[in-house]
């Protein structure tokens, strides 16, 4: 069983980043925080703090006019909380060499959440 506190502590980062409220979502994480994204098997961006993280998510958040994480799942792997996620998005803007706006990104992954005193101190998902 998850630990009531490590679950709502997980729900409140996803909620914050489904509504663009990234005070919220810094609020919920240590100060020292790991993020990673994996995609396909590679890393292809990593922070360390809540600075650095901050200034990902700004930019994160002007590339979608709409989005949203769903919980499919919560399994306990050790110490850490893996998630399978369900990602649906609506590209904001027209990206060189990328997406156009309005093209919908569905996918699901996997985030794995690491804890300490109280709050997250890792996500690292892949997709």
């Amino acid at each position: 069983m998850i630990d009531p506190a490590r679950r709502q502590l997980i729900e409140i980062y996803l909620a914050a980043y489904n509504h663009f409220d990234i005070p919220a979502m810094l609020a919920a994480l240590t100060d020292e925080v790991r993020f990673e994204h994996h995609q396909d098997g590679e890393l292809s961006i990593a922070t360390q703090g809540k600075v650095e993280l901050k200034k990902l998510a700004r930019v994160g958040a002007q590339l979608f006019a709409a989005r949203e994480q769903k919980v499919v799942s919560l399994e306990e792997r050790g110490e850490d909380v893996i998630a399978t996620i369900d990602f649906h998005g609506e590209i904001a803007e027209d990206i060189p060499e990328g997406p156009r706006a309005g093209t919908i990104i569905e996918m699901q992954g996997t985030t794995e959440f690491g804890f300490a005193d109280g709050k997250i101190s890792k996500v690292i998902d892949r997709a």
